[in-house]
């Protein structure tokens, strides 16, 4: 039953990136001012994702201050934040979207058995009540566009009105993300990788 509930993905995209970065010679002074105060990755990097996206740089000056928010400064603990972004990256099939947030999630605590648990779903042995309902409601979300009533009432247990919200901005957060690097083509960066987000694979949960 959980796996009719739950659509997954195949990690699929298109064989070569259809938009590529945006190379550092085509930044002109807005694009220079945007990209100045991006996360960088060692060595002073700019992600694929950023120097992508600013090329409708417009939208990315607004995408990046509500990114940030769930990001950086939600309410969420940041463990059970970053299950909730794995466990969309794996319905959604985003390859890039996993293999950034592994690191940041191992930073938070999550252990290898958590992330074995993330792909096999909210059924897998070893999670807590809480933790197995904030991945079935990243499921319900990701297949229903809604959360249960089941689901929201334990999640309710837990959280107060503006956790339970972000848990759903969040989760639509990182679809929205998701359908932009699947769709562009994104390629994760050097020095990234993304174990467990076999191609071809298929999670039932």
């Amino acid at each position: 039953m959980e796996a009719a509930m739950s659509q997954r993905h195949e990690p699929a995209g298109p064989a070569h990136p259809r938009l590529m970065p945006l190379p550092e010679e085509h930044w002109d002074a807005m694009t220079q001012k945007l990209l100045a105060i991006a996360p960088r990755d060692p060595g002073g990097r700019v992600p694929n994702i950023f120097t992508t996206l600013v090329r409708h740089p417009d939208l990315y000056q607004h995408f990046m201050p509500f990114g940030g928010e769930l990001l950086r400064r939600g309410r969420l603990p940041e463990r059970l934040r970053e299950l909730l972004i794995l466990r969309t990256s794996r319905n959604t099939g985003a390859r890039y979207e996993w293999g950034r947030h592994l690191p940041l999630a191992k930073a938070a605590g999550v252990t290898e058995a958590d992330v074995d648990r993330v792909v096999e779903g909210p059924q897998a042995l070893g999670w807590t009540e809480l933790e197995r309902h904030l991945v079935r409601a990243a499921d319900e979300l990701n297949s229903d566009a809604r959360m249960s009533d089941a689901t929201w009432k334990v999640l309710a247990e837990h959280f107060g009105d503006a956790e339970l919200i972000e848990i759903v901005m969040l989760v639509g957060q990182y679809h929205m993300v998701a359908f932009f690097l699947n769709t562009a083509g994104v390629e994760l960066d050097p020095g990234f990788d993304s174990p467990g987000f076999t191609e071809g694979d298929r999670n039932h949960g």
